[in-house]
Order: C-alpha cells, then structure tokens, then sequence
C-alpha cells in the first residue's frame, strides 16, 4: 500500500509566558516595532520559529524531531501519558497549527475530531454546520445531500438536527461531529480522545465505524486515545510519545507493553538478583505472567486463563516454604491474595535446590485493566514472609465486547473488580 501521509522532522515550540502587555503605552510601542519591521518585544508565545533561541527567553518544546509514516488503509494509535505531545502532534497533523520546523506530506483530505465542537458555528444548526463542513472539505452540496441523512441517523440526534448547536450537549455534539468526520469521505480521519464524551454504546459505533472505513473502504484512521483496550482493538500500528518524542513505534501489542511499563514501571517479566547472604533461607529467581502455553504474555482477553510462575531457590533446606500472590488493580485496590495449596511438594520439607511454582486464573474472573501481580516466599507454620515484592509484574485485561459472555448486548460501563462468569437461567411462569 501507498504512504498516505509522511512526518518529516516534525517539531513545535512555544515560548512561556503572556501575551498581552496590559498597558496602552507598551501596546503603541509593539504597534510601533511592528511598523518598522522590528522583532516585537512583548510577544510571549509563539514568537519565533528559530531552534537558536535567546538564552534569555523561556521556551518548551512541545514536540521534537517527529518522524513517521503511514500507509493506505492503517490505523495509527497514538499513546502516552497526558503532556507527551499527543493533541499537539494531531493539532499540526490537522492543519489547526504549524510546526515550528519540519514538513506533512498528505495524500487527499483531511477530516478531524479534536475537542467538543471543534469546526461548529454555534448559532447554525447541526444540519447547516453539516453543510458547513463538508464545504470546508471540497465537497459540493449535492455530494454531501447524498451522505445527510446517513450522518443524522449515525448522530442519533435527528429530533435536534434543526436546532443551533449551542444547545447540544457535549455528548450530542462529539455525536455529531464524529458522523460529519466519518461520512465525508475523507482520505485520513482524525480523532482525539474526545470520544471517551461518548456514551458507552456510541464508543462502539465509533470504533466500529472506524474499522469499516480502513478495512473496508481503505481510509486511514489516526487515533488518540488513553484506552489501551480500544487502541488494541482497533488500531494495526502504534506509536509512544514521551516529553514530546517519539520512543517507540511498531506492533501494538509490543507497544503498549512498552507504555505500560513506563506508566506502571512494570512488564510481564521479572529477573531478580540477589547477593547470597541478603537472604539466607530461599530466594527468588523470577516472575512471569503468561498463556497457556507458556509464552510471557502482556495482554489478555478475559475469556482467557492467566499463568503466574515463579523460580526460586532454596538455600537451606528444612523448611516448607510456599508461594503467594497478590493481585491488584490498576487503581491499586486489591482484587485478592492466593497462598499455594493442593501441590504436591505442599507439605514436603524442601531441599536445596531449585523450584518452580506455576498458578493458574481462570478464565472469566479478571475485569478489563490493569492487573498488578505481587509475589511473596513464605512457611505457613509457623508463619514467616521470607521474601515480598508488592509490585512485581503488571499485565492487561482485555474484552471483546462483541463475544462477551458477562454482558450479552449490554455494551455500558461494568463497574466492579471481577468479572466472573455467572450461571442465568431464566423461564416463563403461567398464572393461573
């Protein structure tokens, strides 16, 4: 497939500070520098578009040395924590913004979904604003009359389409404003986080929707988003800012691996090493989360077992020693503690020598997120924790919501911190 849009060096700088100098003196005085063709002293923000500053101003750079390409027909997911440069890298991406140095190179129209209301005329109503937009793209008012009834029925806000947008709320207006982006027909499709507004059935059409504009008619979709159970699900690509720079980009799964590991500090995979005389009785080697068939795993559906296995060495023999865990969310909340029981070396004194230990959850008990996993070394009676590490390895729990079998069509929000698979039987009573 051919590269629809190319990143080259892409970079954005702002200057700290205000922008107005609150005195009529110092404005006739910037009007004055402007005349002359002087550079203004009072402007604060975006002054200059030099990387050779003063050393005497106050800069940040927002983005820095940005390059990436990507192709017809992919899905892009962008990551990072909130400052990385996201919104900004989508702000210049959109043409809402230049970069400070650098170049875009695109192929066909653009359409975006930044924040609430973003490219709507408040006093038009939501059918002149979808005129409005389809103009900005090139499009003529028949081709858009051809797609105006497919973007009503999608927006769901068909009561209110004659009505100015300034009384939509903000759920409405994402609605809509995600339907005029999808059904214009653009090339490249832009969308922000701004759909975490969206209600939770909405969410699913918009991925949905975005899924058939790639795989289906070949568009290419670029998407912002915190959720890493959307990014997965939808996207094919993925690349990780940080302070404004791209540190990693590839496969998706690889990549949230990554973004999880530097929000959490954690990975699927612990190797501990120890010095023999910090721990005199046992020791552990390492920790790691994985499938059935034993290949480390950072990414699980919730239809599928977990595997926690640990190595440890014994130091000296004679006692029992055991294995715990504790499982935590990603909020911290502890979802339980499991102490090993049941196995066959339970309750043999062990010898020196080495151990492996291997758990396995169930299918159908985590909730989607986060799972931080802890791991302790411990004798039961009587009882003394040798070793614990509260924080070891961290994996993430994801759902399908089409073959979900705790939700049936419910596609809402499901608080809680399991998940578990319940047995329903249900059955019509005759009253006599």
């Amino acid at each position: 497939m051919s590269v629809i849009l190319k990143a080259e060096n892409i970079s954005k700088q702002y200057r700290l500070g205000t922008v107005g100098t609150g005195t009529l003196r110092d404005d006739l005085k910037r009007w004055w520098y402007n005349v002359r063709g002087k550079e203004n002293p009072f402007l604060k923000v975006g002054g200059i578009n030099d990387r050779n500053s003063k050393a005497t101003e106050d800069y940040i750079w927002a983005l820095k040395d940005i390059n990436f390409e990507v192709k017809q027909g992919e899905v892009l997911g962008i990551i990072g924590k909130n400052g990385a440069g996201k919104s900004t890298l989508l702000k210049i991406l959109s043409r809402v913004t230049a970069p400070t140095t650098g170049s875009i190179k695109t192929r066909g129209r653009i359409a975006s979904l930044l924040e609430v209301g973003t490219g709507f005329h408040g006093e038009l109503t939501g059918r002149e604003n979808i005129f409005m937009n389809g103009a900005v793209l090139g499009m003529t008012k028949a081709e858009i009359k051809l797609k105006l009834d497919e973007i009503i029925a999608f927006s769901g806000c068909e009561k209110y389409i004659d009505t100015p947008v300034k009384r939509y709320s903000s759920g409405m207006t994402v609605r809509l404003g995600f339907a005029v982006a999808a059904h214009l027909e653009p090339e490249i499709l832009v969308v922000d986080e701004v759909l975490a507004v969206g209600d939770a059935e909405f969410q699913k059409k918009a991925i949905g929707k975005m899924q058939d504009l790639a795989s289906g008619e070949g568009r290419t979709v670029l998407f912002v988003s915190h959720n890493m159970n959307s990014i997965l699900r939808l996207c094919n690509k993925a690349i990780l800012l940080k302070n404004g720079s791209i540190i990693g980009e590839g496969d998706v799964s690889k990549i949230i691996d990554k973004y999880l590991s530097m929000e959490f500090g954690l990975s699927p995979y612990k190797k501990y090493s120890f010095r023999y005389r910090d721990y005199l009785l046992v020791r552990l080697l390492d920790i790691k989360a994985h499938n059935e068939n034993y290949e480390l795993c950072e990414n699980f559906k919730l239809t599928e077992k977990v595997g926690i296995t640990i190595n440890y060495e014994v130091l000296n023999s004679g006692k029992k020693i055991h294995g715990a865990f504790n499982f935590f969310n990603g909020n911290g909340i502890n979802i339980f503690d499991a102490h090993e029981s049941n196995t066959e070396l339970y309750h043999v004194e062990k010898e020196k020598g080495i151990y492996t230990t291997t758990v396995w959850i169930y299918e159908n008990l985590f909730s989607e997120g986060i799972i931080v996993v802890g791991v302790a070394l411990l004798t039961h009676d009587p009882f003394v924790v040798h070793f614990h590490d509260k924080e070891a390895i961290a994996f993430n729990m994801l759902e399908d919501l089409v073959s979900s079998p705790t939700r049936g069509d419910y596609v809402g929000n499901l608080p809680g911190i399991i998940r578990p698979k319940l047995n329903w039987n249900s059955q019509e009573n005759y009253l006599k």
